[in-house]
């Protein structure tokens, strides 16, 4: 794909476009992974594992911000905590994100983890910002026809959640309930980054199993979701590997 051909896709993926970003885009494979917003539009979750004390980082952090701004797309800043031994201790890592990269590697079949490295749709790896790569994996997503169509509402301090699958799931899903804070900003006293102020995107605070969906029946359950903060709730072939859907209620 020609850089002029790259930057026409790239605004109709983050202008919300479908239509525009699959003309743009033509000839790209379609692959697995496919989310469905709130909204019913087609969206695609991407998860950064990065670090305050990761020197590499601020470029892919910078990048989240403009992904946490498109409309179909779910942006998700997950802090690993395997940089704190450098000498400054990440304040939103938690050893949990750095098992579900781990989880993610062993999937792949790879003993390898990094700082940054991007998950699209739960099975594409990016190492390093490469935001080109990211967007062309967007769109790949977005080309696929859904399976499970997932809606969610609030209702007295939680998420009432429905997810229907138009074919059976073979190795059936996991749901999981994600919250996050939009915007941070860290001052880094030590460390690889020692000096920067640095803003963070869509800091993930919670990320919690909420069930085990075989995947044939209509799934229908209700879950603790108190405070202002976002609510996303993800359902993903076990793995972890493809996810199937995804919705947000801001």
């Amino acid at each position: 794909m020609g850089l002029e051909r790259m930057r026409h896709f790239v605004s109709a993926v983050f202008a919300g476009s479908l239509r525009g970003a699959l003309a743009a885009g033509a000839g790209l494979f379609a692959v697995a992974g496919m989310a469905v917003a709130q909204d019913g539009q087609e969206a695609v979750v991407v998860e950064l594992y990065t670090s305050q004390g990761c020197s590499s980082c601020p470029p892919a952090d910078a990048f989240m911000g403009e992904l946490a701004q498109a409309d179909r797309v779910i942006a998700l800043s997950l802090h690993v905590d395997y940089w704190d031994y450098i000498g400054w201790a990440d304040s939103f890592a938690q050893a949990a994100f750095t098992d579900r990269q781990k989880s993610y590697a062993r999937a792949a079949g790879s003993r390898m983890i990094y700082t940054p490295q991007m998950i699209v749709g739960g099975v594409d790896r990016v190492e390093g910002n490469a935001p080109d790569a990211v967007v062309q994996l967007i769109g790949r997503h977005l080309a696929v026809a859904p399976n499970v169509r997932l809606t969610l509402r609030r209702e007295d301090g939680q998420v009432v959640i429905r997810a229907v699958a138009a074919r059976p799931l073979p190795e059936g899903a996991q749901v999981d309930l994600v919250r996050y804070a939009p915007v941070e900003t860290v001052t880094i006293e030590r460390g690889e980054n020692a000096g920067q102020v640095m803003t963070y995107h869509n800091v993930v605070t919670l990320w919690q199993k909420l069930a085990d969906w075989p995947g044939a029946e209509p799934l229908e359950l209700r879950a603790d979701a108190p405070g202002d903060e976002p609510v996303v709730v993800i359902v993903q072939e076990p793995g972890p590997a493809a996810i199937l859907a995804a919705a947000r209620i801001e």
